[in-house]
């Protein structure tokens, strides 16, 4: 009796075990599908036959079930899914912000192999996040960093047909050399590919047409009237052309960089619109204050409206309205134009000064 109920036992354990394995492996290779037997597939309809990257696609048919890979077949861009949010007769997914633009098919690949194709068009217009100048004289080449740039087919002024040269295109990266530009102050770009036109928000200045108080020397009628070490022009250190103009600010003394124009000065003309300047900042970030001889306030003021934020170490573009600056509250017209530290108190510190401009 004792050897029978040990045998029950046993085989009791050993079925037990069993049955719990084969669980386990299905369990296992289970990734959450819907349990239908591949074959197949057919298209029924998708909620729009167009739309750019990051979009939800539903693509509605039979046989859907056991899809592993869908790709936008003009780049062979992948685009991920989840087989748990799918069913026989409906799959969900995003395009790709990888997918080229233009017309393609979206192909369907199921565990057997067999495939569905979806005529698409993927909207993938360009875009520019950031320009390595924002100056140029002709000939000058500037490279537009962004999005979708490698089948640019067109780039010219806003508002013009001028065409800009297109040096290189690729993904992320279009370098254009600019032509002359005699009748252009600043404007903003229109840039065409497969999917269209877009105008950048960010607008260029024709150095040739800008009145010009620094560039690669002083402007006619300027030169350096710095408080403590004067502005020392520097052929080493530049963002456009072949020189800036460096000024080294001195521990606790508050000194400024000061650009004087004695005779004839600056008169004010209400054509120019905005004062422009690349700053390339020194060991840590500081502000720096603008000022001049007719701003509000005596020469050398710390105005608010006027205090510009240099990151450490880098070049950085300033675009400031003049209506802002008031440069010319106090008559005109303007015979110095400064920018004022207040400090460093750690150590000396330097900056380099370029494309210093009036612009239209």
């Amino acid at each position: 009796m004792k050897q029978s109920i040990f045998y029950y036992k046993y085989w009791t354990f050993i079925t037990s075990f069993l049955l719990l394995l084969a669980a386990c492996s299905k369990e296992d290779t289970n990734d959450g599908s819907p349990d239908v037997k591949p074959g197949s597939m057919t298209f029924a309809s998708i909620n729009t036959d167009s739309a750019s990257g990051g979009s939800m696609l539903t693509v509605q048919g039979s046989g859907l079930g056991s899809i592993r890979s869908i790709i936008f077949d003009k780049n062979n861009a992948p685009a991920g899914f989840y087989s748990t949010l799918n069913t026989d007769k409906a799959i969900l997914f995003r395009i790709p912000d990888t997918a080229a633009g233009g017309e393609q098919q979206i192909v369907l690949t199921n565990s057997v192999g067999k495939t569905l194709s979806i005529p698409f068009r993927v909207l993938a217009y360009p875009s520019v996040n950031s320009v390595s100048n924002y100056n140029f004289t002709e000939g000058s080449e500037i490279t537009l960093t962004g999005l979708n740039l490698a089948d640019v087919t067109s780039v010219t002024f806003t508002g013009t047909t001028t065409e800009i040269e297109i040096v290189s295109a690729e993904s992320k990266n279009l370098v254009i050399k600019m032509p002359a530009a005699n009748t252009i102050n600043r404007a903003a770009l229109n840039i065409t590919n497969a999917t269209g036109t877009i105008t950048t928000t960010q607008e260029f200045v024709n150095i040739d047409n800008a009145y010009q108080i620094f560039t690669d020397a002083y402007g006619d009628g300027w030169s350096d009237n710095s408080w403590g070490d004067g502005g020392k022009i520097s052929t080493e250190i530049f963002r456009t052309g072949t020189a800036s103009v460096g000024k080294k600010y001195a521990k606790g003394n508050w000194h400024l960089i000061n650009f004087v124009n004695w005779w004839p000065g600056l008169a004010n003309d209400p054509a120019y619109k905005y004062l422009t300047v690349w700053v390339k900042g020194a060991s840590q970030d500081y502000s720096l204050y603008i000022t001049g001889d007719k701003t509000p306030g005596a020469f050398g003021d710390y105005i608010e409206d006027n205090r510009i934020d240099v990151p450490a170490n880098v070049w950085s573009y300033f675009k400031i309205p003049l209506s802002t600056l008031k440069l010319w509250s106090q008559g005109s017209p303007l015979q110095q134009l400064a920018f004022r530290i207040q400090g460093p108190e750690l150590q000396d510190e330097t900056f380099y000064f370029d494309d210093l401009l009036l612009v239209k």
